[in-house]
């Protein structure tokens, strides 16, 4: 197995597939490093030689990828809390900071439905005590 970033490719795709194994990395940014380092797109990456992956590596670090981009995302997340906007006190909050609706759907970020209902008087009594 090829390791490009710090990355280790799956050896059995092709090239433009396995560079999108890398964070940042997509498919457009994947078929750019590819036709500027000059390598055959068909090939897999078990059977690329040396010079071509460092040639692959030269061009992947031209790119903002992995724990660069990751620390980049959070700071920016981050820098919009302590501005106290409005997208980053929804991320605060934990909730959709895109104009998502939340009355009826965001239950990956709003967590698990919790039903709220009318209650036995004896259960009232006990969460007052």
């Amino acid at each position: 197995m090829a390791r490009i970033a710090g990355v280790e490719l799956p050896g059995n795709k092709k090239v433009e597939y396995a560079l999108t194994s890398i964070y940042g990395v997509g498919r457009s940014v994947s078929k750019e490093i590819v036709k500027n380092s000059n390598v055959n797109a068909d090939a897999r990456i078990k059977d690329l030689k040396v010079e071509e992956l460092s040639k692959l590596q030269k061009q992947v670090d031209n790119y903002i990828i992995e724990g660069d981009l990751r620390r980049q995302t959070q700071q920016n997340i981050r820098r919009l809390e302590e501005i106290g906007t409005y997208r980053g006190m929804r991320h605060k909050k934990n909730l959709p900071a895109r104009g998502q609706r939340t009355r009826s759907n965001a239950r990956t970020k709003r967590g698990k439905r919790l039903t709220i209902g009318a209650m036995k008087k004896e259960d009232a009594q006990k969460m007052q005590k």
